[in-house]
């Protein structure tokens, strides 16, 4: 049998995190790190879902039988199985010829699932090639969201996306090369769950964010044309302190890390994941002093 093969990058968003779903501009990067996707007709009357991590140690093994599970309420074990049969359903929904047969399913992650980089976003941008289906529209009725990480799947660099009038827009930009080797990406070892983070700012935003969409969106084009690393640092820290007015919450460079001396900027939803650092001198050694140990440089991280 024909093994069916695909893959998506993961992805970070560097400016206009939970204002990019009322509209506002987001640069976002792809990253270096994605998932694989293999699919395989089953000889057999059911289906084999295998999902690895980055060590290549099973998360995930589920056998089923995948017309039963499109075609009635049927429930998963856990909350993952659940999950996977509703974008299996809606999947059907948007497509009712793809599924005619049972499959083998495999999908590799490449990076640590508690790092955000999109394991959700990357499985739905794989499965939305292998049933040609609208990965934006898959993704909006399963897990939510903005929609940015499925443009950032396919992306071989740098972009901006917003939405406008609900529909995706996505335009190509770039990092400057005068601050990519100050950039640093620091996991702050705790997984954000987006979802939550997204139904939190829904429920709490203010009315009457145009002015905070402008700035950031002003933001957003000024920091692909920034010529020095104090520029990139005032920018970013503009940016911290917009968000968090809108959020109520304190930027984590003066909860967390006070005495740094440079930039430190949350990443798509605040209090986890990743953050980025604009730092003149290497900042390594002061978060490993600290107890974090997942640092990459930006060309490490991003294509």
């Amino acid at each position: 049998m024909d093994t069916q093969k695909f893959y998506s990058h993961g992805k970070l968003l560097i400016t206009g995190e939970y204002l990019v779903l009322d509209g506002a501009k987001a640069l976002a990067i792809p990253c270096k790190f994605g998932q694989h996707l293999n699919v395989t007709p089953s000889e057999s009357d059911t289906s084999h879902w295998l999902s690895y991590d980055h060590h290549n140690r099973v998360w995930l093994d589920v056998e089923f039988d995948l017309l039963q599970v499109i075609n009635t309420p049927w429930t998963g074990k856990e909350d993952v199985e659940n999950r996977l049969f509703q974008v299996l359903r809606e999947i059907n929904r948007l497509n009712p010829t793809v599924f005619t047969r049972n499959y083998q399913f495999k999908t590799h992650l490449e990076f640590p699932k508690n790092w955000g980089l999109g394991t959700s976003s990357t499985l739905i941008a794989n499965l939305a090639k292998w049933a040609d289906v609208d990965p934006y529209l898959l993704l909006a009725n399963t897990f939510g969201g903005s929609g940015y990480d499925i443009a950032c799947a396919d992306s071989d660099s740098a972009l901006v996306y917003q939405l406008e009038d609900g529909l995706p827009k996505v335009e190509a930009a770039s990092i400057p090369e005068a601050i990519k080797a100050n950039i640093y990406f620091v996991f702050l070892e705790e997984k954000q769950n987006s979802r939550e983070a997204i139904a939190n700012y829904k429920t709490k935003r203010p009315k009457g964010l145009e002015k905070s969409i402008s700035e950031i969106n002003k933001i957003t084009h000024d920091f692909q044309e920034v010529e020095s690393l104090k520029n990139a640092q005032e920018l970013m820290n503009n940016h911290e302190d917009y968000l968090s007015e809108i959020l109520q919450i304190s930027p984590v460079q003066s909860r967390l890390f006070p005495d740094f001396q440079g930039s430190i900027k949350s990443l798509g939803a605040w209090g986890g994941d990743f953050v980025m650092v604009l730092s003149e001198t290497d900042p390594r050694d002061y978060f490993r002093n600290k107890g974090l140990n997942t640092i990459l440089r930006f060309e490490d991280m991003s294509l």
